[in-house]
């Protein structure tokens, strides 16, 4: 979990004394969400604190103001060096109020470790801690009059009195941590600025922390992004860069630099205290945005440059150099520019080109451009939360992240990848020299073992697969595309009447498109009649007009329901997502048809065939077949996925996709959609979800499922009070109201993005795990039914695990049980022969809700919902 989740979990922003505009340039640290107590459905968690704190503990800093239109007051001493929010302030890393949610679960209380497979030793790119303080911390509340928000500043402050409180100290912004008391409770404290202000501190202490305290843990992280400095890091946002060596290339006249880094975090996990380091990278573009926006210029048609930039700027993320903080790009102020003037705190008006060279000792040339645009970071639950508007000066901020045209580009990506995707035995190279200098850590009597964390894990066997009247299994890497190679599909849908839509420069490849269709989809055992070939101009509204106009002649003369008998294939000149869109949302929405866009490059690649074979088999998915099946060895159980898609860019609402499995061989599934507020994660829908899904599932089989278990994605560990609370116990309150005593659930918690990492040594070298390795031991936690699993490979860079959190279960799933469960799912994405990441009902509900939150922006049509349409 990322230390800015932490920070909204634990509500740690407060709102600030007294009202003031913000400098430009200058975010303020977010609101928290009021933060309530729910209603506890298991056991109240254990309390993290057992201290009383000896005074009321201050209010954490770092509320926002009521946005305003135009303009900023200069903020003055307050602006010093005011670059860093609260989040950064503080170091970013928290420990969570971890939920017990194990201990009701009888069947995992004594032990959570299975024991199928076969055992290998690992080595993780985690370091234990074998050695910490053992004495008590005195911690401090630490205040400043007037108020100092920037960090750095804060800092320098208070070192102006480091003789008072010694060397050995922790300052997250917001306390201060000593391994001695001062001698009396409160103290105040002056220091000047280097324009000669006058600040006094105010030093009340808090509490004694003992050793034990997870409070404890947020200070050592604290203490340990320290360390880095001392390897001759560059704090960029939260991360450390090096800054040395930067890799630059060159690409389609765009020039890179990849800035290699850590990200780090110290835990308590079952067995210990960890270090948890990973390999970081950031990419940067050595140019400005304002060279970004006169190149778009430049390209643009006559009075629709504007537009053009907006497009192309909009949603981007930027990089001030002057004080090495990123910012999101929200919107472009054509009517301001740096010759304009803002108010200051005092009441009277300064230019931007003076506040930049007073300020930051940023010269400003150019007078014609316009101001950038930022509302602060984009947080879910804060959405409502009003922000000061950030203005910022195109000409002093950074590109990063990669263009369109170079992500287009095979050779770019290929030269990116060898320089950012680390192979096992670079990554643990990377890391062991990590671990070079800890002098900070000592005067805490604070240390790290060298080595990385070595422990045992168990390699799955693959799941059986089943395709027609033959039995495989996946190879070594997790794949059986050979293996079924010229194998009739386990279920085969006609397709007697279907449309080819193609523009006039896409007229060959369509014409090949139809007839390797032809020659590949005879082996699968699908029986296709020719296609219906109609040209069309190639704008977006030719295709919809074309399909209003055929879809309806199709409706005259199909009797059974057309889409089981109907298909369109639109070829497409180019990757244009306005053309896209229009078309998915017509046929997803106004004449629900299962439908398939190829774009023109694809089918002319060398691999044609290939291809070709694996559009078939979308399209007979997505007309209700089947393409194989996976043993599982359970009877009558519904799997469930859920995923959430948020609209980072245009911020609009949010996106929740709901399938469930509604057949015992998990060949048919049910999908939905519930339309939420932006940035809402946890669903509220899910009652109606599961209603629909248990009718079709009746319509499929002869009874009801016994179990159901649902895998939900996209959810951080500072959200599992609240998604037992309002996902998980509504689903068991609506099963009981069903059908008392003859219900059993299970929810599972998906976590993806984690910097976990896994290496299995041969002799003197690295390499990736193999797929279905399962690790159960050491670093998961005692208050969870939790477990990793490696259950894809990857032909470049580290392999990256999943983690698993059983957070509810009334079945009395065993450990080797769900263990398997979930990686017998991993084969059946319909998508790919071969494992991938996360369970498939898991992945089904992320193409769900992007579709329709990239694309439809509405609920797709419910006759399509029986259907894979989204694939």
């Amino acid at each position: 979990m990322t230390g800015r989740a932490r920070t909204t979990a634990r509500g740690r922003a407060r709102r600030r004394e007294q009202e003031e505009q913000e400098a430009p340039g200058v975010p303020r640290a977010p609101e928290s969400a009021a933060v309530s107590e729910p209603a506890q459905w298991q056991r109240t968690p254990r309390s993290l604190r057992g201290e009383g704190p000896v005074v009321r503990p201050r209010q954490p800093r770092g509320a926002e103001v009521a946005a305003q239109s135009r303009g900023v007051k200069e903020p003055g001493l307050e602006a010093g060096l005011k670059t860093l929010s609260l989040q950064e302030r503080i170091g970013g890393v928290f420990q969570d109020l971890v939920v017990n949610t194990r201990r009701d679960m009888m069947h995992v209380k004594n032990s959570k470790t299975g024991s199928e497979g076969e055992a290998v030793q690992l080595i993780t790119n985690h370091f234990r801690v074998i050695s910490h303080p053992q004495r008590v911390a005195f911690k401090y509340n630490v205040d400043y009059k007037p108020d100092v928000e920037a960090g750095n500043l804060r800092q320098i402050l208070l070192n102006q009195h480091i003789r008072k409180f010694g060397e050995c100290h922790i300052f997250d912004g917001n306390s201060l941590l000593l391994p001695q008391p001062l001698r009396e409770q409160k103290v105040e404290w002056v220091s000047i600025t280097e324009d000669k202000k006058i600040v006094k501190i105010v030093v009340e202490f808090s509490k004694e922390l003992k050793p034990t305290s997870p409070d404890c843990l947020r200070f050592y992280n604290i203490l340990f992004r320290k360390t880095l400095k001392e390897l001759n890091l560059k704090q960029i946002g939260r991360h450390y860069y090096t800054e040395k060596i930067p890799l630059t290339l060159e690409r389609r006249g765009t020039r890179l630099e990849i800035w290699r880094g850590y990200v780090t975090s110290i835990l308590q996990y079952e067995n210990g205290i960890t270090l948890c380091a990973d390999v970081n990278h950031k990419l940067l573009r050595i140019e400005t945005v304002h060279d970004f926006i006169s190149k778009i210029q430049a390209r643009a048609y006559p009075g629709n440059a504007q537009q053009e930039v907006a497009n192309k700027l909009i949603g981007s993320i930027v990089l001030t150099k002057y004080n090495n903080r990123t910012y999101r790009v929200d919107g472009i102020d054509w009517n301001q520019n740096p010759d304009d003037t803002f108010n200051k705190s005092d009441g009277t008006k300064i230019t931007y080109i003076d506040y930049y060279k007073q300020q930051h000792k940023e010269i400003i040339t150019v007078m014609q451009q316009p101001l950038l645009i930022s509302q602060g970071r984009w947080k879910k639950g804060q959405t409502d939360t009003q922000r000061e508007p950030i203005l910022l000066i195109p000409q002093l901020c950074y590109m990063t992240g990669l263009t369109d045209e170079i992500r287009k580009d095979y050779t770019s990506m290929k030269h990116l990848a060898e320089k950012t995707k680390l192979s096992p035995e670079k990554r643990h190279n990377s890391l062991k020299g990590f671990m070079k200098t800890q002098a900070l850590l000592r005067l805490w009597d604070f240390k790290l073992d060298s080595n990385l964390l070595s422990l045992q894990g168990r390699v799955l066997s693959n799941a059986n697969i089943f395709q027609g009247r033959r039995m495989v299994q996946a190879n070594a890497s997790g794949e059986w595309a050979r293996e079924v190679r010229e194998i009739p599909l386990l279920c085969p849908v006609p397709l007697h009447s279907w449309l080819l839509l193609y523009s006039r420069h896409c007229r060959t490849q369509a014409m090949n498109l139809a007839e390797h269709l032809q020659h590949v989809t005879a082996p699968m055992g699908i029986t296709m009649s020719p296609a219906s070939m109609i040209e069309v101009d190639g704008h977006p509204d030719s295709y919809t007009n074309t399909l209003r106009k055929y879809t309806r002649s199709a409706l005259q003369m199909v009797r059974i329901p057309c889409f089981l008998v109907f298909k369109v294939i639109c070829v497409l000149p180019n990757d244009d997502k306005n053309r896209y869109d229009h078309i998915k949302k017509y046929l997803c929405t106004t004449f629900p048809i299962p439908s398939q866009c190829v774009v023109k490059r694809t089918i002319e690649k060398v691999q044609a065939r290939t291809i070709i074979t694996k559009i078939a088999q979308q399209m007979n998915c997505k007309m209700g077949g089947a393409l194989w099946k996976v043993e599982t060895n359970v009877q009558r159980t519904m799997f469930i996925g859920i995923d959430c898609f948020h609209d980072i860019v245009r911020r609009q609402e949010s996106i929740a996709g709901f399938v469930a499995s509604t057949n015992a061989e998990l060949t048919k599934w049910y999908s939905q959609c519930v339309i939420q507020a932006t940035g809402e994660e946890l669903v509220n829908e899910l009652q109606t979800c599961l209603k629909a899904a248990l009718d079709v599932w009746c319509e499929n089989e002869s009874s009801m499922p016994r179990s159901i278990i649902v895998y939900r994605d996209g959810v951080g560990d500072g959200q599992l009070q609240a998604l037992l609370d309002r996902e998980a116990k509504p689903m068991w309150t609506y099963l009981q109201t069903i059908s008392p005593n003859n219900f059993a659930l299970a929810f599972i918690v998906v976590k993806k993005r984690i910097n976990t990492r896994f290496f299995l040594k041969r002799g003197n070298y690295f390499e990736n795990p193999r797929p279905g390795t399962v690790i159960d031991v050491e670093l998961t936690r005692n208050e969870w039914y939790d477990f990793f699993i490696v259950s894809q490979s990857v032909s470049e860079g580290t392999v990256t695990p999943t983690h698993y959190n059983v957070i509810y279960d009334t079945i009395g799933l065993r450990p080797d049980t769900v263990q398997r469960l979930t990686y017998c799912l991993c084969h059946m994405y319909y998508n790919l022969p071969g494992t991938i990441r996360v369970p498939a009902p898991c992945h089904y509900a992320h193409k769900l809700a992007y579709l329709v939150g990239q694309s439809i922006r509405q609920k797709p049509n419910r006759s399509l919902s029986t259907l894979l349409f989204y694939l």
